[in-house]
């Protein structure tokens, strides 16, 4: 490195990142504090919410929708099941898939988890403007999209400091 350049941490993309992971930790820290005495963590309810939006989801539509594989789908759901939060049953049309419904109990702590979670948002946002949020919504969606893309094709790297 000669000094000329500047160093990764002083680069301002950089600090922004650093900043939007470190608040994205701490949020799901707190929001497991918070959903402790319901005994669910944030991957449990990122489950149970998308079965409240998306009754009958199959496991393989929900894995894709939480970007995540279906090993950790396998690990989750079986415990969820075995609490009665959820029920998995056969697709009458394709006998191979698994359809993904909430129970009665799993309807209730979805809807006092969901109480939680938008209490925490609310209490930790109150004071940004919405059309601040809007364009921060509007960079995270950019990014998102950037980063899916990057799943089918090579980064390529761009140096416009």
């Amino acid at each position: 490195m000669n000094k000329n350049q500047s160093l990764l941490w002083d680069h301002p993309r950089f600090r922004s990142w650093i900043a939007v992971a470190r608040a994205c930790q701490l949020m799901q820290q707190s929001l497991a504090r918070a959903l402790a005495y319901l005994d669910i963590k944030p991957p449990h309810l990122d489950i149970l919410v998308n079965l409240f939006r998306f009754e009958g989801i199959s496991q393989q539509e929900l894995a894709r929708k939480l970007l995540v594989g279906r090993s950790n789908m396998s690990m989750l759901l079986p415990q969820m099941e075995k609490r009665g939060l959820i029920a998995r049953r056969g697709d009458p049309y394709d006998k191979r898939v698994l359809r993904l419904y909430l129970t009665e109990e799993g309807r209730r702590v979805t809807e006092e988890a969901m109480t939680i979670q938008t209490a925490l948002i609310d209490r930790t946002m109150s004071d940004a403007p919405i059309d601040e949020c809007e364009r921060m919504t509007a960079h995270m969606e950019r990014i998102i999209g950037l980063l899916m893309q990057d799943e089918r094709e090579p980064l390529e790297l761009v140096d416009d400091q």
